[in-house]
């Protein structure tokens, strides 16, 4: 049996594990509500850019748009690819990078030229170890997912199209479901799909004329990258979340099961210093008893 000394440092310990996972936890659910919020706040003028991309393809549907080129000239196996992939910074948080990591390597090993954009140290650790080039890493945007950042990736990633560097574009992150679920999730971003845009072309004020200066294809080359620049922020505010939520959960499991361990210590810590002053007693009593 363990020492009542053993025991109170095991409790002094525990008790300090519980304080961190408990603030972690706290922390965690400030940043999931201040991420959401973010989100929110941006939603309106990403919404107006669709509607207003839908706008211009209901009006020019004769008209070809290069970011609409999905150029099936080019064999699937010569096809060059690109994957934005969005992990996280740190750990402890669950299964959230692991999930999304084996998603990512699994399309890589099904294409012959991929070209990999990191967002998360998590990931720049996981696929340098494994020797899998990364074509470009994008620092502070996993912990800091701003509009401005993303907008950034988005122009990259359009001008990259736009040179023929890549032919396809996807973003991996991590869809946040509900509490309860997080699924990995794999979205196209280019070449765009004019079928994302036709919902928003059946609104009664649409059927309005528009004239767009100096032509629509020229308002469509400034739109997009802000249209991806919401998306992809969307993804990264989504993945932000995925991985607070990911991480109240273990960090709320760790503080439980530290409270349950402390229990079972603070137990063990009476039995064993009700059995010292038992033994304590008995030895006075024996003494006492023998000095007669």
């Amino acid at each position: 049996m363990a020492s009542i000394k053993e025991i109170r440092t095991h409790i002094k310990s525990v008790e300090q594990t519980l304080k961190i996972t408990n603030a972690m936890y706290l922390i965690s659910s400030s940043n999931l509500r201040k991420a959401r919020k973010q989100l929110e706040q941006v939603r309106p003028f990403f919404d107006k850019t669709v509607s207003t991309i839908a706008d211009i393809l209901r009006h020019s549907e004769k008209e070809e748009h290069r970011f609409f080129d999905h150029r099936d000239r080019i064999p699937p196996e010569e096809r060059k690819v690109g994957y934005l992939v969005i992990t996280g910074d740190k750990g402890l948080a669950g299964a959230y990078n692991h999930n999304i990591l084996k998603l990512a390597e699994e399309r890589i090993r099904q294409t012959p030229h991929f070209s990999l954009y990191i967002i998360g140290q998590v990931g720049r650790s996981y696929f340098n170890e494994r020797g899998i080039p990364i074509e470009e890493e994008f620092h502070y945007a996993a912990q800091n997912p701003t509009i401005y950042r993303a907008r950034n990736i988005a122009e990259l990633i359009s001008q990259l199209f736009l040179n023929g560097d890549v032919d396809e574009v996807y973003v991996m992150y991590t869809n946040l479901v509900n509490s309860f679920r997080m699924d990995p999730t794999v979205y196209k971003l280019l070449p765009l799909d004019p079928s994302a845009f036709e919902a928003k072309t059946e609104r009664a004020e649409d059927h309005r004329k528009v004239t767009y200066l100096p032509n629509m294809k020229t308002v469509v080359d400034r739109l997009v990258p802000h249209y991806l620049g919401g998306v992809i922020f969307g993804a990264m505010v989504d993945s932000f979340c995925s991985e607070q939520n990911a991480r109240m959960t273990a960090m709320k499991t760790s503080t439980d099961n530290a409270r349950e361990m402390l229990k079972d210590l603070n137990l063990a810590f009476n039995r064993a210093r009700q059995g010292a002053i038992t033994q304590e007693i008995t030895e006075i009593v024996g003494g006492a008893a023998a000095s007669r």
